[in-house]
Parts: C-alpha cells; structure tokens; sequence
C-alpha cells in the first residue's frame, strides 16, 4: 500500500510542492528516503521512528522507502518530517489515506513525538492555499502565522494528536487568522533629539519619500541616536506588506514562536564585521540578509567606513532594484530588498574633522584612504547627506523636542499625497536643476534623486507643483564638500 501527503519545499520565498509517498512491503525491516534530500531530511528517519514509537503507534517492521517528489528539487530541512510520518502510518493502515489527502503538512517532529515549529510555515501555507488545499497541519505554535494566508491552519503539539485528529477521534478547531490589532512595539521616541534641526529635518524626508540618508559628523553629534529614531518616524505597514515582511522573517527564522503578523516597519543594525552574504544574502543553502530583513522598514549602518568595501560595494545593486537576486547551480533566489538606508560616519578617522574644538591629527594620505572605503558610486545614492555640527549647550540643555507621533503624522500625510498624485515640476523648478546639472558635480543618477527628493519637499509642504525652493533645498543635501575634499 502506498500513503500519500503534501507538503512544500522553500526555495528562496517561493514555495515549492512536494508530494510524499511511502511504500512499505515485505522484508527485512529497513527504512530509506530517496528524492535528492539533504542530511537534515535523511536524518527524519531517525525522529519519525522515534516519534511513533513515542506516540504509542505500531511501527511497519517492513521495508519502507519514501519518495519526495518531484526528485530533481532538493529538499532541505526538517519540515518533510510530519509528512513522511503521516504517509508511513496511511501506508500501513493506521491513517486514513482520503482523510490525509484534504490537508497538506508541515513540521519537524521530536524524539519523543512532539511536532515543532519550522521555518517558512506561512509561505508553505501560501503555497498550500495556492495549491487548492483549505487546511494544513503544522505545530500549535506555528498555526497563528500559517492562519495570515487565509488557511485554516490545523495546530497540533503531538504525532499522537495529529493521528486522532485523521480519524476523526479527536476535534481541533482551526487557528482564527489574527486582527492586526495587536500593540506596536515602543521605540525610541524623536523628542529625545536635542537641536539637530537639519538632521532631524532630513529624518523627516527620508521616511515619506523612503529615501537613503548619510549622517556625517564628529562623534557625539546624535548621528546614531537620529538613525535610531528613523522606524519611530514611519507610516504603519499595510497588510499586504505586512504579510510580506512576515514571510521574510519567517523564511529567516526571526519570526518569534507564536507571532503574528509583523504590523510595524523593521529596524536591522547589523555589527561592521558582519560578511557580505550576511548584508545581502547568501550562502550554500540561500537565505535572506539584513537588507532583506529590513524590507519596507530600516537598515542602520553605524560607523560606514567600518565595513568592508566588498560589502559596501554589494549594496548598490540592492539599492538600485530593491531585489536580491543569489544565483547558485542548482537555481536562483530572488529576496526582496526595498528598505531606507541610514548610514552614519565620521569626516576623518580621529573623528576631529568638522569640530572647530577639536584639533584633526589625520595626514590628507590617511583622510583619502578613509573616504576611499565609501565609493563615489555608493555616496551617489544617498539621496541625502547631511554634516552634522556639535550641538551648542543651550540646544542640550532645552525641553524635549517635538515627539515622533506629530512628526509621524506629517509623513503618513506626505506619504498619501505621494501615493495619490505626485506633485509635478514647474518650469521654472526644471530650469535651476538643469542649471544645477551644468555647474554642480551632479550626475544623471545624481539629477534623477534630486528631482524625487523635491518631490517628496513638495508633498510634505501640502504643494501639488515642485517649485523652485523644493528643488533648492533637495540640491542641499548632496554630499558636502566636507565629505569630498581631503
């Protein structure tokens, strides 16, 4: 007799389906799994014979082999294992094979027959839903996430709960999908900021417009603490990003236990040292970087010119088409990266340059070596640069500044208005930016993120044309000559 059940293989965010067939037959007792798995699938024997003995089930002492199919997909993980388990006991009559057949499953299974959560549970119940199934079987802890795509996720803590549930001695009402209505996480609030108008100014274009910002100063400035406050700043995700988001962390393995949908724009600050698979994504088995995990929400990078130049040099692609795409021999992967860019760094490396109190010990070699990590090609797409000065004792010792929720206010109203209709360049506006094209150092690049950045100073001003003065202030946060000049 051949038992049968569905489940999905990730590759990338996209799911893939996979049926599972067992085969059992008389013979030696002996238990094989073919169709191009990984060591982490081959190793699921070893839990599934465990977890049906655990569960008080009768293991078939025959030759058993199963097939995951199709056998050209390599399947990675330990997600196969509620599947393989389910298709051994319908094989050998212990399940019923129709009642199988209704729902697709997902989940790694214990030693002692407990089901555990796994990666990506709501991408496969996408891809289940997708696939014509109305029901998945997951782990208890995974089923609010599986309920987001609109299945009726099946929830179970137990091989032995899964089986009763099959024939129909035990009732499991599906997870209810959840509202949305959850309290966002606290963040840090802009009213902590003292002076750093400009900066904060800055702030408050980069996240209506989801522009990339570059914070240059000395230290001490408020470069970091400004970064840090940009995801306070921010419109609330819509569901359909949400979703989006959520599957990203959920592929990542980020995603809590028992999360729902992730309703508030991410924050990723990721140490200089981390490699460029890290940063983008990567590695034998491809899975998705910090940029990815910043995904409609915020990627800080303290301290710049910390990184490694290989690393830096692989965010341009990343920024220019908000994809990542990892190609390896057996595929490629493609990993959505559109995020706001915030980085911070230093003018020169002592950290003096730009404060008339401190004395710059640095020679004009080793300032050139400094810049030389961030290319002109990656500073060409920052949309803004901003020098922040030391702020000034009265500015330090003054009340809170205007909080995040007004200023978040403003930028959900920015934001609509850019949606909506995008306010339109009036001659005399196109006239200074062509002029400024002839006599700044502006490239086509450069001229096409000026033109978007007046835009967005235009929508948080309530105007329906781009004017001269919000092409003048957009021209104003090209990189400084600070940043330029040794």
């Amino acid at each position: 007799m051949v038992g049968r059940a569905i489940t999905f293989a990730l590759v990338g965010l996209e799911p893939r389906r996979v049926e599972v067939e067992a085969h059992v037959r008389g013979g030696q007792s002996t238990f094989s799994i073919v169709g191009l798995a990984d060591r982490a699938c081959q190793e699921a024997k070893h839990r599934v014979r465990s977890g049906v003995h655990s569960s008080r089930l009768a293991w078939p002492g025959e030759v058993i082999t199963v097939n995951l199919a199709p056998a050209a997909l390599r399947k990675e993980g330990s997600g196969f294992d509620v599947a393989i388990a389910l298709t051994v006991l319908a094989s050998s009559g212990q399940v019923p094979a129709d009642r199988l057949a209704e729902h697709a499953c997902i989940g790694e299974l214990g030693l002692d027959g407990r089901v555990r959560p796994v990666t990506g549970t709501i991408a496969a119940a996408e891809g289940a839903a997708r696939a014509g199934f109305t029901r998945l079987l997951c782990a208890a802890d995974s089923s609010r996430e599986a309920a987001l795509a609109g299945i009726e996720a099946v929830g179970v803590r137990h091989l032995a709960e899964a089986v009763g549930y099959l024939r129909g001695e035990d009732e499991i009402a599906p997870t209810a999908p959840e509202d949305g209505s959850r309290h966002p996480p606290r963040l840090p609030d802009l009213a902590d900021v003292r002076g750093q108008e400009r900066g904060r100014r800055a702030l408050e274009l980069a996240a209506t417009g989801a522009h990339n910002l570059l914070l240059a100063g000395p230290p001490g400035t408020g470069k970091t603490m400004l970064g840090r406050r940009l995801p306070s700043i921010l419109p609330p995700l819509t569901r359909e990003e949400a979703l989006e988001v959520t599957r990203i962390h959920s592929v990542a393995g980020t995603l809590p236990p028992g999360a729902g949908l992730i309703m508030a724009p991410p924050f990723r600050s990721p140490h200089h040292g981390a490699s460029a698979a890290a940063i983008v994504g990567g590695g034998t088995v491809p899975r998705p970087g910090e940029v990815s995990l910043a995904h409609r929400g915020v990627l800080l990078l303290d301290e710049l010119p910390e990184f490694p130049r290989s690393v830096l040099e692989a965010l341009r692609q990343p920024l220019e088409d908000g994809v990542v795409s990892v190609a390896r021999v057996g595929g490629r992967a493609l990993f959505p990266a559109r995020f706001r860019l915030v980085a911070t760094m230093n003018l020169c490396p002592c950290g003096g340059r730009g404060d008339a109190r401190l004395q710059c010990s640095c020679t004009p070699a080793r300032i050139t070596a400094y810049r030389e990590k961030v290319s002109r090609a990656l500073l060409d797409r920052f949309d803004l640069v901003v020098a922040m000065p030391r702020p000034r004792a009265e500015e330090l010792a003054a009340g809170p500044s205007e909080t995040s929720a007004a200023v978040r206010a403003r930028v959900t109203d920015g934001s609509l208005r850019l949606r909506s209709a995008l306010p339109r360049r009036t001659a005399a506006a196109s006239e200074l930016l062509d002029r400024a094209v002839d006599r700044l150092p502006l490239t086509g690049r450069g001229r096409a993120r000026v033109a978007r950045l007046a835009r967005t100073v235009a929508a948080l001003a309530g105007s329906a044309d781009v004017l001269p003065e919000h092409v003048a202030e957009a021209l104003s946060y090209r990189a400084p000559a600070a940043l330029t000049s040794a």
